[in-house]
């Protein structure tokens, strides 16, 4: 490495997920045209990366706020780039981060133009999932688990339920930052095919765990939730009153699919099914599955859509118009014309074209295509990468605000640091 070259991460090489770093190059050359590179190993052991030439300026620095990437995984201004744009040689891999207790390591370096084996400059950023003072706890159940994690001081704080389809707690842990009491509940702990029925109890009594937190405010809890975790979302709103004040629902269905609905042991909402041949295979093995699942609004189809105008809490809909795992955007406009239909307002949606299925907190590596485990095949997402980054990160700020002012508690919230 050249002892002259600095590569600098400000304001500080160690942080939050979901908080963005200035990326900085001194002396260069000037006008010296460098590679930068990003590289980071996820909990499956996949190398995921990505690189982007750059060119100095006149005092031999470069600035990722300011300059433009000339070419690589991505073009153009784009500050946290190489971050979002890393990806792995396979095909077909998302990233895997289940557990936060691990922080997000990711090796930024910079390299002669050409010369990948004549590095100049490298430092490390250490990504945290979990705030200083977070406590995490896993708990179990009568008939569900899940990981809790609860802001440091006294409270009382706002509580969310958040609804994954398999385990993950990287979405559930950044909101606990933010100041929220969050329980992360998968919606699958069993095999898909094995998986028979939905109990919406089990998702009762989470609910009702949270609340009687002793730092959770008394008033009802939030819900976030994607795919499959939509229609419980949705579901829990609107058949247990008043316990749910606000969901977020991403890119769900407006109906209960694939396997009925249960409560107290009787079926409350039949499943829509899916048609597994309407799957279109693409060039890169990839499949499309975003036309397999019936219309809900069918007429044979109406009594699998969730009694959605039953809820009293207030709702943010969600949904990506590149969506190919789902019909998202379709599936929004169901909604939303039910409750108009129905007179209600209680309601707010946002949509983002050019993004894909997979929408999460911000500066993950964007994923493509990885393995469905319901459907089970390799699926497109949708979306295209700098426009799907883009969208994570105002839907990441849009979800905090909506939550704090339909969750507000007396007490005044606070944010956590590193």
């Amino acid at each position: 490495m050249s002892s002259q070259v600095r590569l600098r991460l400000l304001p500080s090489a160690r942080c939050l997920f979901d908080e963005p770093v200035q990326v900085k190059v001194e002396g260069l050359r000037s006008r010296q045209v460098v590679t930068m590179k990003a590289r980071s190993t996820d909990e499956k052991g996949v190398v995921f990366s990505s690189s982007a030439t750059y060119r100095a300026d006149g005092s031999g620095e470069i600035d990722l706020l300011r300059d433009p990437s000339l070419s690589g995984s991505y073009v153009g201004v784009e500050p946290m780039g190489l971050l979002w744009s890393m990806k792995a040689d396979a095909l077909h891999k998302k990233f895997q981060k289940p557990c936060a207790l691990n922080p997000h390591v990711v090796k930024f370096s910079v390299h002669e133009e050409d010369r990948e084996d004549r590095m100049l400059a490298e430092v490390t950023n250490e990504r945290l999932l979990i705030g200083n003072g977070v406590s995490r706890l896993p708990v179990k159940g009568r008939n569900y688990q899940g990981v809790l994690f609860t802001p440091p001081g006294e409270g009382p704080f706002p509580a969310v339920l958040d609804l994954c389809t398999f385990v993950s707690e990287k979405r559930a842990s950044l909101l606990a930052n933010k100041g929220f009491v969050v329980l992360t509940v998968p919606v699958y702990t069993d095999r898909p095919d094995n998986v028979k029925q939905m109990h919406l109890d089990h998702f009762k009594e989470a609910v009702d765990f949270l609340q009687q937190q002793p730092k959770v405010c008394s008033k009802g809890v939030g819900i976030i939730s994607r795919s499959k975790g939509g229609e419980i979302a949705l579901s829990l709103a609107a058949f247990f009153l008043p316990g749910v004040e606000a969901v977020v629902w991403i890119n769900g269905c407006s109906a209960v699919a694939g396997v009925p609905l249960y409560y107290k042991n009787q079926q409350i909402i039949p499943p829509i099914p899916f048609d597994l041949s309407k799957i279109i295979l693409t060039e890169s093995g990839a499949s499309m599955i975003n036309y397999t699942l019936e219309n809900p609004v069918a007429e044979k189809n109406k009594g699998s859509l969730v009694p959605i105008e039953q809820a009293k809490g207030r709702f943010l809909f969600v949904a990506s118009e590149d969506d190919l795992c789902l019909n998202s955007k379709v599936y929004m406009e169901q909604i939303v014309e039910r409750l108009k239909h129905h007179g209600k307002e209680n309601f707010e949606t946002m949509s983002y074209p050019g993004s894909g299925h997979m929408l999460e907190p911000p500066y993950g590596p964007y994923c493509t295509s990885s393995f469905h485990g319901v459907v089970p095949h390799v699926v497109l997402w949708g979306g295209e990468a700098r426009t799907h980054a883009a969208a994570e990160v105002h839907l990441w700020s849009k979800i905090q605000e909506f939550f704090r002012t339909h969750l507000s508690c007396d007490a005044a919230q606070t944010k956590v640091k590193i």
